[in-house]
């Protein structure tokens, strides 16, 4: 039994490390995070977008949402004033614009 033992031990030594590493890097690629090579190094993704590109897609989206937050503004505006409003002026300035 111990010639056994004293095979697995030199056996386990050599496979514990490139099965751990497999694993890891499984975990990673599963979880977004960046994958790299035995050496350190990252790998790049084909569908990851750079940096700068995300940069670019936020700003146009802040802006988009910036005007659309300034449109629902002005028509909250207008419908503030219609509610506060008395109603004999609202029906005067409907009447003009006929």
């Amino acid at each position: 039994m111990s010639s056994h033992l004293g095979m697995l031990i030199p056996l386990a030594a050599i496979t514990i490390g490139p099965i751990a590493w497999t694993v890891n890097t499984w975990v990673r690629a599963k979880h977004g995070y960046p994958i790299e090579t035995k050496k350190g190094q990252l790998i790049g993704r084909d569908g990851d977008l750079t940096t700068s590109r995300q940069t670019e897609l936020l700003v146009a989206e802040n802006e988009k949402l910036h005007g659309q937050i300034s449109r629902l503004e002005e028509r909250l505006a207008v419908l503030e004033r219609i509610a506060t409003d008395p109603a004999e002026r609202v029906s005067r300035e409907i009447d003009a614009l006929r």
